[in-house]
C-alpha cells in the first residue's frame, strides 16, 4: 500500500501540554504503515496559513492540524480550494469543529479514526474577508473573545472568568440586518453566525446547522436577567436552545449587518476590529476535512 504524504502541523502552545507531549503522540499513534509524515511546529500567528499553503502546493495529500480552534482555523485557510485534505487532531480549549465532526478530543481515539478516515467536502464562512469554519459574530461573544485573548491565562476556567466579569455591565444593541436581502432589526445581547453547530465545549448555539448544507445559521441571543442564566445555559449545552422563544434565529447564505463606526467582531473565536458593515457569506464545498464515519452527518 502507498502511503499517504502527511504533514502535522504543531501549535506548541495550545491547550495544556507542550510541543513534546504532541510530538510524544504523534510517534505513538500515527499509523506509520499507513503514513510518510513530517512533523512541523508554529512559530507566531498566521504560520500554519503558510505552512498548509505551502504543503498543499508541494502536494502533500494530507495536512494535519495539531492544536486548538485557532490552529485548525489556519491550516484550514491555507488548504481552502485544494485537493489536499485537512485533519484534526484537537488539543484546545474549544475544539469546536472537531467536536461537531465528531472528532474526539481522546488523542489515541483521534488518531484511531484519522487511521480509517473518510473525506467530507465542507463549508466555510467569511465576515469581512476573514475565512471561518465553526463560528463568526458580534456582540458579547466578540467581546468576550478580545477580553480572553488579551488575558494572561487559557482554558475553559479563565473564558468563564471573563464571561462573568463583562456579563455585569454589557447591554444589549439593536441590529440592523439584511438576510438574504430581507430587511430585519434585532435588539441582541449576540449575533453569531454558525457554519457548524457549537461554539465548542459542547455549547451549542446553533444545534441544526451543518458544514454540508450551504448555509449558515443565525442565532441572536436577547438581553438575560440573572434568573434566566440557568436555563439558557442548560439549553446551550443540550443542544435544545431552539426551544428558547426568545431567541431570533434563521438560515441565510448571506447575513449583512448595516453600522457605522467601528466594532469588535470575530472567527472562530479570534477577535479584530472592524469598520462599518459587517458582511458574512457562506462559501459551500471549499474544503476537504478527514472525517470519523463516511454516513455521519456533518
Amino acid at each position: 500500500m502507498q502511503k499517504v504524504r502527511t504533514a502535522f502541523i504543531v501549535n506548541p502552545i495550545s491547550g495544556v501540554s507542550g510541543i513534546a507531549a504532541k510530538q510524544k503522540l504523534i510517534e505513538m499513534f500515527a499509523d506509520k504503515s499507513r503514513y510518510d509524515y513530517d512533523i512541523v511546529t508554529t512559530e507566531s500567528a498566521g504560520h500554519a496559513v503558510e505552512l498548509a499553503s505551502d504543503f498543499a502546493q508541494d502536494g502533500m495529500e494530507l495536512v494535519v492540524a495539531v492544536g486548538g480552534d485557532g490552529t485548525v482555523n489556519e491550516v484550514g485557510r491555507g488548504l481552502m480550494h485544494t485537493d489536499t485534505v485537512m485533519g484534526i487532531i484537537p488539543c484546545g480549549s474549544g475544539n469546536g469543529l472537531a467536536r461537531h465532526l465528531g472528532i474526539s478530543v481522546n488523542p489515541l481515539a483521534s488518531f484511531r479514526w484519522m487511521n480509517a478516515m473518510h473525506v467530507a467536502d465542507v463549508d466555510y464562512g467569511v465576515i469581512n474577508g476573514h475565512p471561518f469554519f465553526t463560528t463568526c459574530g458580534v456582540g458579547f461573544d466578540a467581546l468576550v473573545s478580545q477580553k480572553f485573548a488579551e488575558s494572561k491565562g487559557r482554558g475553559a476556567l479563565k473564558y468563564v472568568e471573563n464571561v462573568l466579569h463583562e456579563l455585569r455591565t454589557y447591554k444589549n444593541e439593536t441590529y440592523d440586518m439584511l438576510i438574504d436581502g430581507e430587511a430585519v432589526d434585532v435588539e441582541a445581547f449576540l449575533i453569531t453566525c454558525a457554519n457548524a453547530n457549537q461554539w465548542g465545549n459542547n455549547a451549542y448555539i446553533a444545534p441544526e446547522a451543518s458544514v454540508c448544507d450551504g448555509l449558515l445559521d443565525i442565532s441572536a441571543i436577547p438581553q438575560f436577567t440573572a434568573t434566566e442564566v440557568p436555563l439558557i445555559a442548560a439549553q446551550l449545552m443540550t443542544g435544545h436552545l431552539y426551544q428558547n422563544s426568545k431567541l431570533f434565529h434563521r438560515k441565510c447564505r448571506e447575513l449583512i449587518i448595516r453600522r457605522e463606526g467601528e466594532c469588535v467582531a470575530h472567527y472562530d473565536g479570534d477577535p479584530f476590529r472592524l469598520q462599518g458593515d459587517v458582511v458574512i457569506r457562506i462559501e459551500p464545498k471549499g474544503l476537504k476535512v478527514a472525517v470519523p464515519d463516511r454516513h455521519s452527518r456533518v
